[in-house]
């Protein structure tokens, strides 16, 4: 079992910057993928950004590209994502995600077991 639990959140003007953080614990040997997803309030979970464990290869959806950066601390089992640059539109409760297998697409929400219990973002405009 992994568990998930992410800091970080809180209100921010748009424009502006926010650091989220997830540490996981547990079997954190076997994670092989982590993901950040977000859940705006009447609309699905979608996918943000996710990073392989042990390549670091990274991915984003297109509204965050070059605004939004996720890395990895392996020797804190922290993952990170940096957000800046902010708008209203990423105003969601954002989630952790972990899963222990390689396949299927990064942004399927069905494809991670563990989930953490998500940090609010809220942007103002």
């Amino acid at each position: 079992q992994v568990q998930l639990m992410e800091s970080g959140g809180g209100s921010v003007q748009a424009g502006g910057s926010l650091r989220l953080s997830c540490t996981a614990s547990g079997a954190t040997t076997s994670i092989v993928r982590l993901g950040w997803f977000r859940q705006a309030a009447g609309k699905e979970r979608e996918g943000v950004a996710h990073i392989f464990t042990l390549r670091g290869t990274t991915d984003y959806a297109d509204s965050v590209k070059g605004r939004f950066t996720i890395s990895l601390d392996n020797a804190k089992n922290t993952v990170y994502l940096q957000m800046n640059v902010l708008r209203p539109e990423d105003t969601a409760m954002y989630y952790c995600a972990a899963n222990n297998y390689n396949g299927g697409r990064w942004s399927d929400v069905l494809g991670y077991p563990y989930w953490g219990q998500g940090t609010q973002v809220t942007v103002s405009s």
